[in-house]
């Protein structure tokens, strides 16, 4: 038996995909919407993760990080030109599909994890992201054996 929490947050983000055919190459924006959630193989003083604290450590790095900005890839030639006129920009390593910006999540909310009051082994497991009300991607741990889930 294991026990699970999710946390959600949304913020508004452009971004373009130039490596890819299609009208992605353009710079364009979505309402991005990110659902994170923390499993635990027990629960510890009732919880997997206070709620509270996780909640704001994560929204407080998309609103940073993402909200009201610009995602990239670490090529893009519009870099140098967006920071030239004091836009916010955040690279995302591979380009900033929606595939990996699901991964990027994930990994800021493992680390974000770390420093907080959990049950043993509470762990980042899946993180959903939607960009449109139609198009969304999941990222999920691997299974401790390594093979699908």
């Amino acid at each position: 038996m294991s026990h699970a929490v999710t946390v959600k947050h949304n913020f508004e983000a452009a971004h373009r995909l130039p490596h890819l055919p299609g009208k992605c190459v353009s710079l364009h924006g979505h309402s991005w919407w990110a659902e994170i959630t923390i499993t635990a193989p027990e629960l510890a003083s009732g919880l997997v993760v206070e709620f509270g604290p996780f909640k704001k450590a994560v929204r407080a790095w998309i609103d940073e990080h993402l909200d009201h900005g610009v995602m990239l890839g670490p090529t893009d030639p519009l870099l140098p030109l967006l920071a030239a006129h004091d836009c916010k920009t955040h690279i995302v390593e591979g380009w900033p599909t929606v595939e990996n910006v699901a991964g990027m999540l994930a990994s800021v909310a493992a680390d974000a994890l770390l420093t907080l009051v959990r049950a043993p082994g509470a762990a980042v497991t899946r993180v959903h992201v939607q960009e449109t009300h139609v198009n969304a991607a999941t990222w999920e741990a691997p299974s401790p054996t390594g093979a699908a889930a």
